[in-house]
């Protein structure tokens, strides 16, 4: 098994998730179809105490309709999660003398709605992103460098400033693969004044908190990230066969600790799911797509995925419309990463392996969709969880490439975020229509200081004005900088300042670590202790 060599310089995981968190709540989106119609939910259940969505349909096409009702079409786990917080603020703003349900309440609940689930859980998996890959023998700067390739240098960011569940559920699957891989990884410190036999594996106190902790996070980050995207089952039970893997070899005890906290866990998830289902449709086992409106294409195959097509995985993989490789070129060489680590020990090929399989599951799942395309998007949305995956790749890449192969590597990282801060300032979620969005809409936008295009409200389908770089006032989207009465890219200039103190002060701890990062990782255990599982 691998570790990180122990630097005297540390990165503080408060400053990822601040730098992470400051980038997504900087930007609101405003609606769109799959936006709308999670939270009408959330109006619905917080105004209504229902789960009927009726009088908020007419805001999205994305629907389903059942019994004289209409209904989310959308898996729930989102817009339940985010029902406390609307629910919380409606009665404050009241009291503040703001109507919740004028145009800028809207706004402002679904910008809270967004900023507290998507874009908050999102960061804190950069968090846990940046422990799984240390955890897996990548350097301190190796990890920061996937972290920053994850949340910023990919769609992940414009998935993070949008009420949509694929960044959600990534998150989500996140938490559980870091959990999953720290299963038996307790460290034990050793007393001077005693005596060890020199083959004996010695066990910490917390061992019995560690395992329940770590299993009921396998078992409701896993669970919830398929309550918040269906597709994420797959995934999920990967994850809880892992977890299982790492147990086995501990004893018969913390095998049952272990799997009964994460069934615990997933059982909580899917109680939920039936018991929303059950109220929508009485059925526990009735999917909204299977009420879905306007949408022949869903009935192929299981929901619409069937075969991978090739002509598909060229377009989500290389094209200009949705390809993801043009707009995070980075990933491209995340497999080799991946296959080095598939190298380092029972352990780190057993975390390796999941990722590789959960990272591709996720590509041939785009591939094999009928609307592949995934309607208005910045790339392939369909295959984003799998990116955070093979992130944990290039951290394990940077550790060991050359000084010259990094270089190249924060190159097209770069060139990732560039793209990606394009697309969050002006249009996160581009039309359809535009064959090759970021060169016909978002580069000339954000070049002439175009910004917040989007012209549709949570509240309706938004305001016909003749064209995508016309605005009617007050803008549906819009950034923090405009607030504060600053317009074009002087907007931007507020969180250009974030990021450059985040950047310096980053730049100073991790300069420590300089001669950590000319090799790679320590195959020792931490001083002052050694680490428990007994094998791997």
């Amino acid at each position: 098994m691998m570790y990180a060599k122990s630097g005297t310089g540390t990165v503080p995981f408060p400053l990822i998730f601040f730098l992470l968190f400051a980038s997504y709540a900087y930007f609101y989106q405003a609606g769109g179809w799959n936006q709308n119609s999670r939270f009408a939910l959330v109006r619905a259940i917080t105004n209504e105490h229902s789960v009927r969505i009726d009088p908020f349909q007419k805001a999205t096409g994305d629907k389903a309709f059942f019994d004289g009702h209409y209904y989310t079409d959308k898996a729930p786990g989102l817009a339940l999660t985010a029902v406390p917080i609307v629910a919380l603020a409606r009665p404050i703003m009241a009291l503040g003398g703001d109507d919740p349900e004028s145009y800028g309440g809207i706004a402002f609940l679904s910008y809270l709605a967004t900023v507290l689930t998507v874009g908050l859980l999102t960061a804190a998996a950069g968090v846990s992103l940046y422990q799984v890959c240390t955890d897996l023998g990548a350097t301190r700067t190796g990890a920061l460098f996937a972290v920053l390739s994850f949340g910023l240098a990919s769609p992940i960011w414009a998935l993070a400033t949008q009420f949509i569940g694929h960044a959600f559920s990534a998150a989500c699957l996140v938490f559980a693969f870091t959990a999953a891989v720290r299963i038996g990884r307790e460290k034990v410190r050793l007393k001077p004044d005693a005596t060890y036999l020199p083959d004996a594996t010695y066990e910490p106190d917390t061992t019995y908190r560690s395992d329940v902790r770590l299993g009921l996070v396998v078992g409701l980050g896993a669970g919830w990230a398929t309550v918040s995207e269906f597709p994420a089952a797959v995934p999920a039970v990967l994850l809880a066969g892992l977890a299982a893997v790492q147990v086995r070899p501990l004893g018969r005890a913390r095998v049952m600790r272990v799997l009964g906290a994460l069934a615990a866990g997933a059982l909580a998830c899917a109680a939920v799911l039936m018991a929303y289902q059950y109220l929508c449709f009485g059925s526990p086992f009735h999917l909204a797509y299977s009420s879905e409106q306007g949408y022949e294409g869903l009935q192929q195959g299981v929901f619409g995925i069937g075969t991978p097509r090739l002509t598909r995985l060229y377009q989500i993989l290389l094209g200009e419309y949705r390809g993801l490789l043009p707009l995070a070129p980075e990933l491209a060489l995340a497999p080799l990463g991946l296959a080095i680590l598939l190298f380092q020990g029972a352990r780190a090929h057993r975390a390796a392996l999941v990722a590789l399989l959960i990272g591709v599951y996720y590509v041939l799942l785009n591939a094999g969709y009928t609307y592949w395309e995934g309607g208005w998007s910045y790339g392939p949305r369909h295959l984003t969880p799998g990116i955070p995956f093979f992130c944990v790749g290039l951290a394990i890449l940077w550790t060991q490439a050359p000084a010259i192969f990094r270089a190249g590597l924060a190159g097209l990282s770069a060139w990732g975020t560039a793209l990606s801060l394009v697309a969050v300032a002006t249009m996160a979620s581009p039309p359809a229509q535009f064959s090759r969005p970021v060169r016909e809409l978002l580069l000339p936008a954000f070049h002439d200081g175009d910004l917040a295009l989007n012209t549709q409200r949570f509240t309706d389908a938004g305001v016909d004005v003749g064209g995508w770089r016309r605005h009617v006032e007050p803008k549906a989207a819009f950034n923090l900088g405009m607030k504060i009465g600053l317009d074009g890219h002087a907007s931007l200039i507020p969180l250009a300042l974030v990021w450059l103190g985040c950047g310096v002060y980053l730049m100073v701890r991790l300069k420590a670590d300089t001669t950590t990062d000319q090799g790679s990782a320590d195959h020792g255990p931490p001083e002052g202790g050694h680490y428990v599982p007994r094998s791997g």
